[in-house]
């Protein structure tokens, strides 16, 4: 429970735009592509959480961006990453890839796997600034990690050896046991947005399901408690 009254905004899975392109199934949280929802266009600095799912031998050929924070987490299946900056990797289940685009990059990502289907989330921020030289580092989880209900991924100043990112913004993975439960303290005049990957946890009294989102901007403690097993889900804290 919330030490907080003010209500939580909540973004059901069901709600999310939808694309069925036959080799690439994908959830939008937000606005994207062909799917424009003027109410869900983002949160702050957040711009895209795509949920995607990619066929076999299927993927997305090279292309440009620029004056983005990119980020890919894999969840399940091989993503195989190539860039014009020179960078050529395969990630696997728990790592995550982060691009800044800034004043230009291409890049393709594709499932190099004839049999197994790809299971990632990408998620976009805008950057502090316009025009970044674009660069590319990873996260890979570590025994200590893996033990830990909480645990910071990305930020901006690659503090307890984080990705770092060129935005304000801390994201933490979750990952809780039935019964569990972990807390983020929130300062004022910033939000957080938890994306539920897995399971099902309750926050300031509400149940949230795989795939669902919410938002809070009312600074204060607030709790997450697993209300089952393999609950799995992404914490941003956004200035």
């Amino acid at each position: 429970m919330t030490t907080s009254t003010t209500p939580i905004k909540i973004r059901r899975s069901g709600e999310r735009g939808h694309a069925d392109h036959g080799w690439l199934k994908s959830h939008h949280s937000f606005s994207f592509g062909s799917y424009h929802d003027p109410a869900h266009s983002g949160f702050r600095s957040l711009r895209v959480i795509n949920q995607d799912q990619v066929a076999p031998g299927g993927g997305f050929p090279t292309h440009p961006h620029r004056d983005m924070e990119i980020f890919s987490y894999v969840l399940s299946g091989t993503l195989k990453h190539q860039d014009s900056m020179g960078n050529g990797r395969e990630l696997k289940p728990g790592q995550i890839q982060l691009m800044s685009a800034g004043k230009g990059v291409a890049h393709s990502e594709f499932n190099p796997s004839d049999s197994e289907a790809l299971h990632f989330l990408q998620i976009w921020l805008l950057p502090e600034r316009a025009n970044l030289e674009p660069s590319y580092t990873e996260w890979h989880p570590s025994p200590e990690t893996e033990a830990q209900g909480k645990t910071l991924i990305i930020s901006q100043d690659g503090r307890d050896e984080s990705a770092v990112i060129h935005q304000d913004a801390s994201i933490y993975r979750v990952r809780l046991s039935a019964g569990e439960s972990v807390e983020h303290q929130l300062a004022q005049g910033r939000g957080l947005w938890l994306q539920l990957i897995s399971g099902e946890v309750s926050v300031a009294q509400q149940r949230l399901e795989a795939g669902d989102g919410v938002s809070i901007e009312e600074p204060g403690s607030w709790t997450l408690t697993a209300e089952s097993d393999s609950v799995e889900a992404l914490l941003f804290d956004l200035r």
